[in-house]
Formats: structure tokens, C-alpha cells, sequence
């Protein structure tokens, strides 16, 4: 017997998609502009143009919108880097993370996605899986610098992505302090030397 597919989770061809697109489009801004806790089913189909019934039965709460918006956004995300060095793999990896949480509305749009998780279960296990879907295309990089001798063998690649961006999303969400190109630079360099200095080598 099929299961019927959890709110959001179905991908969609044709009128369907032009609607899942309009509703996600418009979450986006609601949720940037005025973050998670105004993201009302019926205003989001009113500014997307799309009949509340429908989102109502497509999505039913504001934590399936935002799993779903996470879930489009991990599958249009760019692709890693891929230079022949770790360096500047991890520098590429650290500059994008910048680069988006400083762009005006993609930044204002993590935090109140960050903000969702927090107290929406929905929300939480598709920040969770976005965050995976990201850190397991970058680590290929670190696979390769395994394979290359950059790195000791047994590294584990997630841990090492991870570590990059790390101290950029403390930056955001806590410090206050400066995101900019130098800022990446240093989570980069900071990752690599801990690499390779085996801190991230499989515990045995």
C-alpha cells in the first residue's frame, strides 16, 4: 500500500510547479522581511496569487512551507568547488558561505530559517538535511586532497567542511563580528591547518 507523501515533499511538473514555485518565492520574502513567526498560510497565498485552499491542502502548516523552501534550496545551491588545492577548495567553500549570509535577503532569510527550527520539528530535520545535502557535495573536496597527499589519510570530510563554516554562522548568529572576504579566509586557513594536523582523522 503507497503512502501518502508528507505536505511539501511531492515534486511537482507543470501548473503545479509554477504554484509551488509562486508559494516558495513568496515565503522566502515574508520570511525575510519579517521572519518566521509572520509566515501566515492565507498571506502567503494572498501576495503569491495562489487560492489558500490549495496551500492549505498542499503544505497545511508554516513549518512544511519552510522544510520545503530548505529542500528547493538545497537542490539549487552551487556546486563545490573543484581547483586541485584544499586551500583554495576551503576558501571558495567559505567565501560562498559569506557571500550568502551577507546578501540582503539571503542572510535575513537563514536567520529566520535558523530561527524555525528552533521551534518547528518540520523546520529542524529539513535544516538538518540542507545542511548535509551542502556539507556532503563540498567534501569532496577534502576526499580529493586525501587522495592528492594534502591531507592524512582517514580525514573525515564532513567534519572538516564543517569546521568551516562554523565560525562563520557563530559570526552571524552570536559574535556580531565583521563577515567579509577576510573572515572566510581565516575559517578556511583554520580548517586546513587543523586537517592537517590530523585533528580530524577518524578516531580509531
Amino acid at each position: 500500500m503507497s503512502e501518502t507523501p508528507a505536505p511539501g515533499t511531492v515534486r511537482p511538473g507543470g501548473r503545479t510547479a509554477r504554484v509551488r514555485e509562486a508559494v516558495l518565492q513568496t515565503a522566502g520574502d515574508v520570511l525575510a522581511e519579517e521572519g518566521f513567526d509572520s509566515l501566515d498560510l492565507a498571506e502567503v497565498a494572498r501576495r503569491a496569487g495562489v487560492g489558500k485552499t490549495t496551500v492549505y491542502r498542499r503544505w497545511g502548516t508554516p513549518g512544511a512551507v519552510a522544510a520545503d523552501l530548505l529542500e528547493d534550496m538545497a537542490v539549487r545551491s552551487l556546486p563545490r568547488a573543484d581547483t586541485g588545492s584544499i586551500d583554495e577548495d576551503l576558501r571558495a567553500n567559505a567565501r560562498l558561505v559569506v557571500r550568502t549570509l551577507t546578501d540582503p535577503r539571503q542572510g535575513r532569510l537563514f536567520t529566520a530559517l535558523i530561527a524555525a527550527s528552533l521551534c518547528d520539528d518540520q523546520a529542524a530535520r529539513a535544516l538538518r538535511h540542507f545542511y548535509a545535502v551542502r556539507i556532503d557535495e563540498w567534501a569532496g573536496c577534502v576526499t580529493d586532497a586525501v587522495r592528492r597527499g594534502e591531507l592524512p589519510d582517514a580525514t573525515d570530510p564532513r567534519r572538516v567542511i564543517a569546521a568551516v563554516s562554523a565560525p562563520l554562522y557563530y559570526a552571524l548568529l552570536n559574535s556580531g563580528e565583521r563577515l567579509d572576504a577576510e573572515a572566510a579566509d581565516r575559517a578556511a586557513a583554520a580548517a586546513v591547518a587543523a586537517a592537517r594536523a590530523g585533528v580530524f582523522v577518524y578516531a580509531p
